[in-house]
């Protein structure tokens, strides 16, 4: 049924395509189809505008008009569905890899838990190293607070520079833990603050690794982790790393 009521409304002549506002919408209205945000179904979009900060070219804004009326039990199915879309078997996403994508938007986006391997005999003859990565998208901006891998997880939030001087990184840190990275410098941290507070409410967190550089404009990230706790109410272990720009763990 049509009812008047706020719901967004994307310029496409303004989208560039970029995918943000995908995972700022919780209830999956957004989707990114021939290269250009689109809303999937009204009943899906609550009208209220998580996604409005997170376009940088402008293109989405609220609305006043008749809409069908957002149907919560419908947003569950949906999810449900596109998450296990998302978890299926690598050789059926492959069939279809075109489909996939454009069920699940922009492929930056697309809610993926990858399977890690053991090394095999080979690899350890020849010292091959061995991803530790088991989930995608791995940015902060870019994963949803529904995200199945985010339950009962323990987190590792990275900002991105100490990615390139830890070498340990995924021997050390990344194995069994759900990574979420950033540049708390040229982010938004109140951006951050406001999705760690939404993840950590939504979701059973098992405890939260912070590793940043040693470098000030890190110093934010774990304050911004520390009150996204306070504010969801949860008491989860913490801990901080620091490293040096040599590589060295200072902390």
């Amino acid at each position: 049924m049509k009812i008047l009521r706020n719901i967004i409304e994307i310029d496409e002549e303004l989208c560039d395509g970029c995918g943000l506002c995908v995972p700022a919408c919780d209830e999956g209205a957004i989707q990114i189809i021939n290269g250009k945000a689109k809303t999937v179904a009204e009943k899906y979009c609550d009208g209220l505008g998580a996604c409005l900060g997170d376009c940088p070219q402008g293109a989405i804004t609220m609305v006043e008009r008749l809409a069908d009326d957002f149907d919560p039990e419908a947003v569950e199915e949906y999810l449900k569905e596109r998450n296990s879309e998302s978890s299926a078997p690598a050789a059926a996403k492959t069939e279809n890899s075109s489909a996939a994508t454009l069920a699940c938007g922009c492929p930056s986006t697309q809610l993926q838990t990858l399977t890690t391997c053991n090394c095999n005999d080979s690899q350890k003859i020849s010292g091959t190293p061995v991803s530790a990565l088991g989930h995608w998208p791995v940015q902060i901006r870019l994963i949803p607070a529904h995200a199945p891998f985010l339950n009962h997880a323990d987190i590792l939030i990275l900002a991105d520079c100490a990615a390139v001087a830890y070498a340990g990184l995924h021997q050390e840190l990344l194995k069994n833990r759900v990574v979420m990275m950033g540049c708390p410098k040229f982010d938004n941290l109140p951006d951050y603050e406001e999705r760690f507070t939404e993840m950590f409410t939504k979701n059973e967190i098992k405890s939260v690794t912070v590793v940043t550089m040693e470098v000030p404009c890190c110093s934010g990230l774990p304050v911004a982790v520390k009150k996204a706790l306070q504010k969801a109410g949860k008491n989860v272990p913490v801990k901080e790393m620091v490293i040096g720009l040599k590589g060295e763990i200072l902390k």
